[in-house]
Formats: C-alpha cells, structure tokens, sequence
C-alpha cells in the first residue's frame, strides 16, 4: 500500500460539473482507496457515484449540469453563485490536492480563484480541453492554475508543451478500456457477402449538429440505396434529441431504424459494416469498433465568416478534425468540412466501404493499430495511472 506520508489523513477535493465527470472521479476514488487505503477523506461537487463512495458533495451537482447555450444562459445567476461557493468550501475544507474534473467552463472558474487565494493547494486537471483544435491560447493560460494535467488523447501531452500548457500525462481513454463494448463476438457483425448490410448514421449529439446535417445525411443514405437495396440503415439517437430527430427523417427517402440507450448503441456498433458520423468522440468509438466511416462536419455560419477554423488547427499543430486521425497520425478516415459535404461524394465512399474493397481494407487496417497507439504499458488501467498523478502531489503536499 502507498502512502503519501507515515500517519497522514488527506483530504481530496474533487470538482466534477456534469455525468462523465462523475463516473471519472468515481474511479479515480476506487483506485486511491486502492492504493491509500480508506483513510482519505473527499470533498467537492460530485453526482450520485462519487457521493456513494464518501465524497461530501458542497450541493447538487446537477445545479451546474447543463448543456446548451440557452440553457446555461437560464441558469447563469445559479452557476456563478456554485462557483464562489465551491470555492469558499474547497479552501475551508484545507485539502491535500484539488481535482477538476472536466467541464471548463465551471471546474477551472472554481481552480483559477482557488489558485488565487490558496495557491499552495496543487490543482490537477483531469481532461484536457481540446486546445488542439479551439483556442489553443488556453494552454499556457491553464499552466499558471494547473500544476498536473492527466490527459484522455495519446498526442495531448505533445500539444501543451508545445503550446506552454501545464506538465500533461497520457492516463488512457475510457473508451480504450471498454472498447470489447464495441466489438463484435462471433455472428454480431454479418460477413460482407450477406444479404443484409448495416450502415450507421450518427449526425451528432448537439442540436445545432443535426440541423446543420440531418438533411445532407439523408440524401447521401438515399443514393447508398438507390447502389445498394440490401443496406439497412441504423441511427443511433440521444435520448434528448431523438423527437427532433425523428421529426428531421420523415422526409428522407429511406427510413432509418432509430435506436436509443447506451446498449442499443453499442449493439448498433457490433453489427455495422460501415458509419456516417459526424466530427466528435462518436468517430473514435467507431474507430475502436472496427467500422470504417466517412466524417463530416459543418460549422455556423459565424464562424464561417470568420474563416478561421483552417488557422486554429493549424496553429495547434493538428491538420485533422476527426480524432482517430489525429491519434494515428494518418488520413485513414475521410473528412468533409462546410462546403465539402456532398451526398454524391459522401455515398460513393459509403458505397466502397460497404464492400470488400480495398479502400475498406486500408482503413480497417489503420483503424486495428489504434490498440496498440493508445494502451497503457503492461495493463495499466487508466484511473491507476491517474490516481498515481494525484498521489504525487499529495507527497509533494505532505
């Protein structure tokens, strides 16, 4: 068992701001318990799987757990308030590290004014923001808060030193850790030659993503169908979003079998021999997969105007949007941006991967190196790897 010093009791203060945060910091306290033993006391924001394991949650954390723009702007007065009050909690509760979990926009508010008043308390980052392809100026400016950055994505670390961020450690992704999930066991995925094929649709988990693509996927699904009858269309919905989904395919030429929950997702996934998705974490769950895929993504019309996309990414040193690319370092996935998202274009590529063609086999090659470009050495789980970063500084501390 490690300890951090001989007799010591530390207290962890853990800010999450949202679900994922919550199941991170769950596990991060399982592998501390581990590793400190049950003499650790936890503090901060957490939802119901922390708090079941003895975190003193400072409030709901569903008080600052909104999505939307809209819907962040109604609460606003509420989430600046939970703020100044996680922060008065944190430097009262004296703790041996703070842990920010996630969700920038009220977890390194909370960090920056901890910093300020108690710059002695070291702050772990757990989640890089993704500097790599938005404002990466937010590197350097999180080195002067964060001392220790425990990063999702292989080629983070790279990127903040590059950019002056905080020292960043690659700890694995969790979708690395379950990507046996995503994969088929034997007679999930129907062999190519079958008379039935499965085609994935994903046009996003933002609202503003399926207004911008629901209709360009629908005609590029009608001219895959129009080549191949035998496709049976799949869409994976979030729950949120699936009556606007619904409502957006009724004018679609082929009907999509829509699907939600987590497992039903996942079987989708088992099952498919090709994917359609839009830019984001969902391009590396396909990727983990197995399932070849075309990406595409549209941006508003603001930042259209401003014509600065191209200069972002290649200012943080990344000249792809799709997150397995970046990670292999390849163009393996092909990647449509704004004007370049054209059905003919989208369905012939569809068209190639929904058969044994070598297209489809050069990409599902690339895709199988991605166990070996993103596993830990020897087995090591990521919330090892993490609590080991945040024990450090409780030595440090101590």
């Amino acid at each position: 068992m490690i300890t951090p010093a001989a007799s010591a009791m530390p207290t962890v203060c853990i800010v999450a701001g949202e679900e994922s945060g919550d199941q991170l910091g769950s596990e991060l306290i399982k592998a501390l318990n581990e590793k400190l033993g049950p003499r650790v006391r936890y503090c901060g924001v957490g939802g119901e799987r922390m708090t079941s394991l003895g975190l003193t949650s400072f409030f709901d954390m569903s008080d600052v757990s909104v999505m939307g723009l809209s819907a962040v702007l109604a609460r606003l007065p509420l989430i600046v308030k939970r703020v100044y009050q996680t922060v008065d909690a944190a430097i009262a509760a004296r703790p041996d590290v703070l842990v920010i979990i996630d969700s920038p926009d009220f977890t390194h508010n909370v960090a920056k004014r901890v910093r300020k008043r108690a710059p002695h308390i070291p702050v772990v980052g757990y989640v890089s923001p993704s500097v790599w392809a938005w404002r990466p100026g937010r590197a350097k400016k999180m080195s002067v808060y964060v001392d220790e950055l425990l990063a999702l994505l292989p080629f983070e670390p790279g990127v903040h030193k590059k950019l002056g961020g905080p020292r960043t450690h690659y700890v694995g992704h969790p979708l690395s850790e379950n990507a046996d999930l995503l994969r088929p066991s034997e007679g999930e995925r129907a062999p190519l030659e079958a008379d039935e094929k499965v085609l994935l649709v994903l046009p996003g988990s933002r609202g503003s993503e399926i207004t911008r693509l629901l209709d360009v996927f629908g005609e590029t699904v009608a001219r895959v169908s129009a080549d191949m009858p035998e496709v049976r269309v799949v869409l994976p919905a979030v729950a949120h979003l699936e009556k606007r989904i619904r409502q957006g395919v009724t004018n679609w030429q082929v009907q999509p079998e829509i699907v939600t929950g987590l497992d039903a997702k996942r079987a989708a996934f088992r099952s498919a021999h090709a994917a359609l998705a839009a830019s984001g974490t969902v391009s590396l769950e396909l990727a983990l997969a197995g399932v070849p895929m075309v990406v595409a993504y549209k941006v508003d019309w603001f930042f259209r105007r401003l014509n600065n996309l191209n200069k972002i990414f290649k200012f943080a040193s990344v000249d792809s949007f799709v997150l397995p690319n970046i990670i292999l370092g390849t163009k393996a996935i092909p990647e449509f941006l704004n004007d370049e998202v054209q059905p003919d274009v989208l369905a012939s590529l569809l068209t190639s991967y929904l058969t044994d063609s070598p297209e489809r086999a050069a990409q599902v090659a690339e895709l199988g190196r991605l166990d070996d470009v993103m596993c830990l050495p020897d087995g090591y789980s990521q919330s090892a790897a993490a609590a080991d970063v945040v024990i450090g500084c409780l030595s440090k501390n101590n």
